[in-house]
Formats: structure tokens, C-alpha cells, sequence
């Protein structure tokens, strides 16, 4: 198996994994969404400490939260993937998932806007008018439905800052994630406390539920671990197509297997949405394939310089 191949079945897995996550938490919508996403973080910590303890890079996560100005950024980003995860458990349980799947279908383009002004990226035209067909999208929900799909925008646009927080950050996958929710884990350790202490916790009352909050641990990281190995192996244009897969799969799960609403509102919005997004990946094919022609270009010339006899035309 080559590893472009092994590449792509990662970044599927690591999607069908996100995708059917609703499946999972919806399981535990009896306990309330701050004792989940307190588990969440909690067995995520433990489970991401051993595989870097089993790799021998615990080093590296101390290294990580030393220098102020990247811990204040560790936890500004801890901060951005809690908002993110505690919205998506709650929209579940609130039974409005499909307005999660629609924030993570808007995430691509918010980031776009997000590198736009954080790091001066320049936005071709294609981009610009997907980023306009999903603000007329959001736009039309909103007046459609008498309420602005709040769900959709602050986990589009947690996820677009906490994108943009990392690509700032020196620090490995595994390493980045730990740190981000290892500073925030008084917090959530406190609030735990609390739910024990006044008798409301869940965890340790029935066996198949408490393995369900720890489970949650695995859950969040083999996914993450999945994306990373995908990273490295395939395109990033690739890695941005398949990745719509795991809203997808979310939307699937909202609409057909819990029965929330899909209103002619609704069938508007995603219909511009998908528009925008296959503009969107015309737009980044688009640049994919010029980059790699210039890519391709210098090296051929480099090559040239390098040998300039290879050229019948300089022969003597």
C-alpha cells in the first residue's frame, strides 16, 4: 500500500470518526453538556499523556508550556476548541445537530476569511464569491427562521481561530492538543468536583455510562492522530475535499437518524452552502495545480542550471 493510499484511508477514518461522533454523544444527552465535554478533556488528557509517554516525548509537552507569550496562545486556543466541542455537545442534545453540521460545512470559508485578515492572505475571486454565496446563506436562514443560526457561527468560527491560533504554534499534533486542554484542566476538575460533591455527577453510578464519559477520551484523540497521518501523506487539497465528509455524515446523522427538522429555509441555506463550497474547491484545485506547475518549472530549471549540457541547444 503506498503511503499517498494510506494517506487518504487516514483522513477517512479520521472524518467517518467526526461524522458519526453525534451517534455517540447523543448516548449521553441525559448529563449535561459541561460534566461531558469535563470528561472529554479529562480522558483525552490521560489518553494523549500515554501515547506520548509510550513514545518518549513527555519532554516536548513540558518544553511546550514554558515562554509566556506561547502559553497565553496554548491557552487561547484551549479556550477555542472548548467553546467548539461544548457547542457541538449541546446542539445535540438540544437537538439542533444540523445547525453544528452546517458550521463545520461554513468552517473552510471562514477560515479563508480568518487567514485574509490575521495573515494578509490574498482571496482570488472564486473565493471571495464562496465566501459571499455562505453569507447570503446564512443570511437567508436567518431571516427564514426568525433567528440567527448562532450554533453554526461560533463553531465555524471557534475552529477558524483555532486554526489560525496553531499554525502559529511550533508544536506537533499531538503535543499542541495535549497542552491546549492539559492548562485548562483545573477548571474542569473543579467543576467535576462540584458535580460530585452536590451528588449530580453521572460518572460511576451505571458501568455502560461511565465507560461511555471515558471512552470520550479515545474518541476525541484517535481522530486528531488519524488527521495528522493524513496530513503528511496527501495533498491539502485532497485532505480539503475529504474532510467535508465529516459534515456530511453529521448532517446525515441530524437529519435522517435523530428527525430534526429540515425546513425549505434550511434546503436553501445548504443548497448555497454546498454551491460555495464547490466553488471553494474549484478555487483551491485551482491554486493546487498552479503551484505545482511553478513547482515543477523551478525544479526544471534549477535542474538546467545545474547541468546546462543536458540541453542540446548549448551543445557545441
Amino acid at each position: 500500500m503506498s503511503e499517498s493510499l494510506r494517506g487518504v484511508l487516514a483522513m477517512i477514518a479520521a472524518c467517518t470518526i467526526w461524522g458519526l461522533s453525534p451517534l455517540f454523544y447523543k448516548l449521553l444527552d441525559h448529563v449535561p453538556p459541561p460534566e461531558v465535554l469535563a470528561h472529554r478533556t479529562l480522558w483525552s488528557v490521560i489518553f494523549f499523556s500515554g501515547v506520548l509517554a509510550l513514545q518518549g516525548r513527555l519532554s516536548e509537552l513540558r518544553a511546550a508550556l514554558r515562554g509566556r507569550k506561547q502559553v497565553a496562545m496554548i491557552v487561547i486556543a484551549g479556550l477555542m476548541i472548548s467553546v467548539n466541542w461544548f457547542t457541538f455537545i449541546t446542539s445535540i442534545q438540544i437537538g439542533r445537530a444540523t445547525e453544528a453540521s452546517l458550521g463545520y460545512y461554513i468552517f473552510p470559508l471562514m477560515a479563508v476569511l480568518v487567514g485574509w485578515f490575521w495573515f494578509g492572505e490574498r482571496l482570488g475571486g472564486l473565493q471571495w464569491m464562496a465566501v459571499g454565496l455562505a453569507a447570503i446563506a446564512v443570511g437567508l436562514l436567518s431571516w427564514g427562521l426568525g433567528a440567527t443560526p448562532w450554533i453554526s457561527l461560533i463553531v465555524s468560527v471557534t475552529f477558524a481561530l483555532y486554526g489560525a491560533l496553531k499554525k502559529q504554534l511550533p508544536l506537533g499534533p499531538v503535543v499542541s492538543v495535549t497542552a491546549e486542554i492539559l492548562v485548562l484542566m483545573p477548571i474542569w476538575l473543579l467543576l467535576l468536583a462540584w458535580y460530585h460533591g452536590t451528588g449530580q455527577g453521572a460518572f460511576g453510578l451505571d458501568l455502560g455510562e461511565s465507560l461511555l464519559l471515558m471512552f470520550s477520551g479515545p474518541m476525541t484523540a484517535m481522530p486528531l492522530i488519524l488527521f495528522a497521518m493524513a496530513a503528511r501523506r496527501v495533498a491539502l487539497s485532497t485532505v480539503g475535499l475529504l474532510q467535508y465528509l465529516n459534515p456530511t455524515l453529521q448532517f446525515f446523522c441530524a437529519v435522517v437518524v435523530f428527525g430534526e427538522p429540515f425546513t425549505p429555509w434550511h434546503q436553501l441555506a445548504f443548497s448555497l452552502i454546498w454551491m460555495a463550497l464547490a466553488v471553494f474547491s474549484l478555487a483551491s484545485l485551482r491554486q493546487d495545480r498552479a503551484a505545482r506547475r511553478a513547482s515543477t518549472a523551478l525544479s526544471e530549471s534549477s535542474a538546467h542550471v545545474r547541468n546546462p549540457a543536458s540541453d542540446g541547444s548549448a551543445n557545441p
